[in-house]
């Protein structure tokens, strides 16, 4: 086993115990001190960071800073300029929605495990034959949720997937319970309001549920 293969193998085995993965957007990288606490608190030591705003790179750095044993990937990650500036904020792993082969190579290149977001079974070949057999399915609900994604999952049985999109406390459960998930992402615990408002409490809440959910389903 390489480097690379060894780092995606740590990083699959850190998803599979936390389970559920909060998909945060940050507006204000100040904000994510208190978020990573209230992550932390709650028993779900991890967040993706969209890079959908300019905040995204100082907020990693931040989370990472205070929390040095927290699990912080990047998200939304569509360039290969934007996985060096991932890796140079510390980020531990890339998301991207899509599969985009420049992006992935790029991560491969700067040796920095990859998990490429896809739809279809063309795809999940494309990810596939880049070597990389973790992938995001996303929007996960709008695509036709779990039932879609077993049916074409049967024919990849050496691929696995952290679905994105749609999911809430009530449908993850399902997720969870199939043996090729490797951990779903979600937004429900980390909403833009409950940030921008501060209401780091009820966040710490949603978070201590989610991290309950992940407990009773893979005892």
């Amino acid at each position: 086993m390489n480097n690379a293969e060894g780092q995606m193998k740590n990083l699959t085995n850190s998803l599979q115990k936390i389970g559920i993965i909060p998909v945060v957007v940050l507006d204000d990288a100040e904000k994510a001190d208190s978020l990573s606490d209230a992550l932390v608190s709650g028993g779900i030591p991890c967040a993706e960071i969209t890079f959908r705003t300019a905040a995204a790179p100082e907020a990693i750095h931040r989370m990472i800073e205070r929390h040095p044993d927290m699990l912080v990937g990047a998200g939304t990650v569509l360039t290969p300029e934007q996985v060096v500036t991932a890796k140079q904020t510390g980020a531990q792993f890339i998301v991207s929605p899509g599969f985009n082969p420049n992006v992935v190579k790029k991560a491969l290149e700067e040796n920095i495990p990859m998990i490429p977001g896809c739809q279809t079974p063309s795809e999940m070949e494309g990810i596939m034959e880049l070597g990389i057999h973790v992938a995001k399915f996303f929007p996960a609900e709008p695509s036709g949720g779990l039932d879609m994604l077993k049916a074409v999952g049967a024919a990849y049985v050496d691929l696995y997937f952290m679905p994105t999109g749609g999911l809430n406390a009530e449908n993850v459960r399902d997720y969870l319970a199939w043996d090729r998930i490797i951990a779903c992402g979600g937004s429900w615990m980390v909403k833009n309001n409950l940030i921008n408002d501060e209401k780091f409490d009820e966040i710490e809440k949603l978070v201590r549920e989610a991290a309950q959910i992940v407990r009773e389903i893979r005892k």
